[in-house]
Parts: C-alpha cells; sequence; structure tokens
C-alpha cells in the first residue's frame, strides 16, 4: 500500500465536513470521525510517553509497534464495510500479541492490593494519561459498533489494559496506591 500526500491543506473541510476511507462526506462531528481522531490523540500521547525518562526500552519498542497499529485502526474506523472492496482492518492476531504483552509483563508485577492512583514515574504517568483516551476511543468506537470491525473494540480494550499495566512496571513496584477514606 501506497500513500502519497503532496499537499497537505485542500480547504476541503473549511465547511466542516470531511471524508470517510470511502470518501463519503460527513460532518467532522460524526461518530467515526470522533472515533479515529481520539485514537490519533492516544497516538500523540503514546509519542509524548516515548520522549519520557525512565521508559524502560522494551516498552518503547512495543509502544512504537503499537502507535503503527494505530493507524491501522483508524485507517478501520474511518473505512465503512464495502463488499466490493477490500479494506485494511485490524486482526485479532493484533490484539493477541497486546494480551501477549499485558500477560508477560504482569508476570513480573506485585498482586494488587488497592487501586493504582495515576502517577509515579514520569513514564509511568503519561502512560496513564494514554490508558485514559485509549479508553475514551474505545467509548467512542462503541458509539459506532454496528458499523464497525469489532476487533478495532477488542484492541483498543486490550490496550487499555497493557497501558495500564507497563504504567505499573514503569513504576517499578513503587506505585501510588488509593487509601479509601484516608482524608476524611
Amino acid at each position: 500500500m501506497t500513500i502519497n500526500l503532496t499537499r497537505i491543506y485542500t480547504r476541503l473541510g473549511d465547511s466542516g465536513e470531511t471524508h470517510l476511507g470511502d470518501m463519503s462526506r460527513v460532518p467532522k462531528t460524526h461518530p467515526r470521525i470522533e472515533a479515529y481522531g481520539t485514537v490519533d490523540e492516544l497516538n500523540s500521547h503514546i509519542g509524548l510517553a516515548l520522549t519520557v525518562e525512565p521508559m524502560p526500552e522494551h516498552y518503547a519498542d512495543w509502544l512504537r509497534r503499537i502507535q503503527n497499529d494505530l493507524f491501522d485502526v483508524g485507517a478501520d474506523i474511518s473505512a465503512p464495510e464495502d463488499p466490493a472492496r477490500e479494506r485494511l482492518r485490524v486482526l485479532p492476531e493484533q490484539t493477541a500479541w497486546l494480551e501477549a504483552r499485558c500477560d508477560e509483563v504482569n508476570a513480573t508485577l506485585a498482586p494488587l492490593k488497592s487501586f493504582v492512583l495515576p502517577g509515579g514515574t514520569p513514564a509511568a504517568a503519561h502512560l496513564h494519561v494514554c490508558r485514559t483516551v485509549c479508553r475514551r476511543a474505545e467509548r467512542l468506537a462503541i458509539a459506532c459498533a454496528g458499523e464497525l470491525n469489532p476487533e478495532v473494540i477488542r484492541y483498543l480494550n486490550r490496550l487499555s489494559d497493557l497501558l495500564f499495566i507497563l504504567s505499573r512496571g514503569a513504576n517499578g513496584g513503587d506505585e501510588p496506591l488509593w487509601e479509601p477514606g484516608r482524608y476524611r
């Protein structure tokens, strides 16, 4: 698949509409636009998370792979089903890869005894922001669910799990935990 971007501005969106992947015109507030726009926001937050220390190198490698996969997710969301045309779709293997990373890192972590407060190391704090943006992307994808590849929702659900687990790992066992009623 070749992508050729020769001009960035087109003026086609100046009226508040844009194209979906099938070239149909929709308002920029269309549920699919909201969903893949939030996936793009998530990807940007992951890019920011990659700039902070201390981010374990194998986490960084995984996050770069996820960034690429998130473009697949966005492409999938943007293109309505068309039996006459093959489209890029998220595959179960991509979700399975996330599950394997979840299991790999979770096996190294102590069992949780309370809810984790977002924060800790700079890397963990950024990963928590990524997790919450991912959850929003998932909710927005669910709003389009009847029209969407269900693997997109599974992928985003599993990705938010992985981002949570990675944030715990980035805290190295010294994570801030909720203490119910502590300041009452």
